[in-house]
């Protein structure tokens, strides 16, 4: 599994002109849910998000992780990230769970996030084609595996 977390201001997911998600201050998650990743994984990197302390305290300093900042999450499904070209120039995404797989862990993930978080956490739509709009601040960008 890995979870590309960007720090925003802003963020907003599309799908076929419809906003289905979107956040003010907080973090968005690009989630991509590897073959044999499970609900240990899926447990270990939610906690791993929410205890994150990534955003500013009151001397502008990262020190406050997403819940006592009072931020958001928007979390969008990414199998992209399990990209291999070990083979050539043309990815391989044999890495990357199969959507009957991937789907349940990243609702999993979605679910415990929002639990430890204490709001829910909205998202894209599974497998769908997707415009994702951010503004980032910082930039603030790191990958949980």
């Amino acid at each position: 599994m890995k979870v590309v977390l960007q720090r925003v201001r802003s963020a907003a997911v599309v799908v076929d002109t419809q906003v289905v998600g979107e956040i003010g201050p907080g973090y968005l998650l690009l989630v991509g849910i590897a073959a044999g990743d499970d609900e240990a994984t899926v447990h270990r990197l939610a906690t791993e998000v929410a205890k994150a302390r990534l955003m500013p305290d009151a001397q502008g300093k990262m020190g406050v992780n997403l819940q006592d900042a009072g931020g958001e999450a928007l979390a969008v499904s990414q199998f992209t990230l399990l990209a291999d070209f070990a083979k050539g120039n043309r990815p391989s995404f044999n890495g990357a769970a199969k959507p009957e797989l991937a789907k349940p862990l990243f609702d999993r993930f979605v679910q415990e996030l929002g639990m430890l978080l204490g709001r829910p956490v909205p998202t894209g739509v599974f497998g769908a084609d997707m415009a994702v709009s951010l503004v980032n601040d910082g930039p603030v960008t790191v990958v949980l595996e």
